[in-house]
């Protein structure tokens, strides 16, 4: 992962992705995604009206400017095309700071091709290098099995279910959560690194 922030914001290159800021422009990609059914059948928001991804767009962009900057919150887009297909995120919690929650979303043109695997896992990079995050924990409803194995395929770690924890469109539902520790993602990534 390369990374610059410059005044036109946060951006991130991996091997086969810009992660960058989002912009009013990208609301007809956004809301692609954000209005499918399918793609959020396992999130409490959504499917998203024109107003929610418009609001959402809005919001994003505030809280980019905010300082303290506590949502890092990226546009996905594979190399060699200009629309994005999903978005990734760092949460910061604004009562502690040394951790946050990531979270991801792709349209389902992007399903199966590894794109939330490698952007999440450049955002733990991101939290763990540059944000000096100490901890980074995820949620995924049990059934939502593509979101377990991109947890587990970036090192997170299962930390329990929380029985009737929330609800999505009037089904109360259970939700795992994970997590990883800097030191882990130290110990599982540094050795790959040193044979580069």
């Amino acid at each position: 992962m390369t990374a610059a922030d410059g005044s036109s914001g946060l951006e991130l290159q991996t091997g086969r992705l810009t992660l960058r800021e989002l912009s009013a422009d990208d609301f007809e990609a956004v809301h692609l995604y954000a209005s499918d059914p399918e793609v959020v059948a396992y999130v409490p928001w959504g499917p998203n009206t024109e107003h929610d991804t418009r609001t959402f767009l809005e919001q994003n962009a505030q809280s980019a400017m905010a300082r303290p900057r506590l949502d890092h919150v990226l546009g996905i887009v594979p190399a060699g095309q200009d629309r994005l297909v999903g978005t990734v995120g760092l949460y910061v919690s604004p009562d502690d700071q040394g951790q946050a929650m990531l979270g991801y979303v792709l349209s389902r043109t992007a399903w199966g091709q590894g794109y939330a695997t490698e952007a999440a896992a450049a955002m733990l990079e991101l939290g763990f290098l540059v944000l000096d995050l100490r901890r980074i924990w995820a949620a995924c409803d049990p059934d939502n099995r593509g979101s377990i194995r991109v947890l587990e395929k970036i090192g997170m770690t299962r930390e329990g279910r929380l029985r009737d924890d929330t609800v999505i469109r009037g089904r109360v539902r259970d939700t795992l959560r994970w997590g990883i520790l800097e030191r882990e993602w130290h110990a599982g990534t540094l050795p790959e690194r040193s044979r580069e």
